[in-house]
């Protein structure tokens, strides 16, 4: 595994089952994962695995994530605008569900974002989440292992 590869994950909003996901490859590829959030994290006892708590604030949490990114790294986020600032520093950013956010497709989904933000905005109900399912986590899965399967290159 590449020493300047590592995982950066948004962890206030991840799901404990992708977590959970994270942890498992971080032992088995020797790859850092690192949590980033305003609270308090537990995290298995591993060399490759550590949690950063942040002070509370707006946006705390995703300015130290962009600030430890790096061209190559995984950001693990459901926040676009995150995805956007890691993204121009070369990074790939993928969220929970499976997407994988990249210079390709990075601008459209940050317009959209925004596009939502207005309406709701106006009072109009965009609809929140869809629930978690098992296809998000596979989703998930397929992207982690094609990022981790270019690192061993």
């Amino acid at each position: 595994m590449s020493d300047a590869a590592q995982i950066l994950v948004d962890a206030d909003a991840c799901p404990v089952v992708i977590k959970e996901m994270l942890f498992r490859a971080a032992d088995r590829e020797q790859v850092m994962v690192t949590l980033v959030a305003n609270q308090y994290l537990r995290t298995p006892p591993s060399r490759y695995v550590r949690a950063v708590q942040v002070p509370g604030g707006f946006d705390v949490a995703d300015q130290e994530i962009a600030r430890r990114a790096n061209a190559g790294d995984l950001v693990v986020t459901q926040d676009i605008p995150l995805a956007a600032m890691v993204v121009e520093k070369g990074a790939l950013a993928l969220d929970p569900r499976g997407t994988l956010h990249t210079p390709d497709t990075i601008a459209q989904r940050l317009t959209m974002r925004n596009f939502m933000d207005e309406l709701r905005s106006t009072g109009i109900d965009t609809g929140g989440h869809a629930p978690f399912h098992a296809r998000d986590k596979q989703a998930f899965a397929n992207q982690l292992d094609h990022w981790l399967q270019q690192q061993r290159r």
